[in-house]
């Protein structure tokens, strides 16, 4: 026959120190969260465009160059990078926000 198990009492913490160990630990592994990684590299995409926008203009206003296709895609690049990186923090927001308006 089945006997009920008598309810065991919750350990309680025995100091903030220990769960500050326990968070250090875990911050110190590598843990790659992909929305994170994505967003770093839209990121770093934007700034690269950027430096290639600014080297167009550049070339293109000391004469360097005679190509403005070359700055005007250069421009449309960044700004179609930084439409994401707008993008992404928008739905970043709108999925806040629904964690937040959970019930619990």
């Amino acid at each position: 026959m089945n006997t009920i198990q008598p309810i065991q009492s919750i350990q309680p913490i025995n100091s903030l120190k220990e769960l500050g160990a326990v968070k250090t630990q875990q911050s110190d592994s590598s843990v790659a969260v992909p929305f994170q990684s994505m967003f770093e590299d839209a990121v770093s995409n934007v700034k690269q465009t950027s430096v290639n926008l600014d080297g167009e203009i550049n070339k293109l206003a000391t004469g360097q160059t005679d190509n403005l296709h070359d700055a005007l895609i250069a421009s449309q690049k960044a700004n179609l990078s930084v439409d994401m990186v707008v993008e992404l923090r928008n739905k970043l927001l709108d999925s806040y926000k629904e964690i937040i308006n959970i019930n619990v």
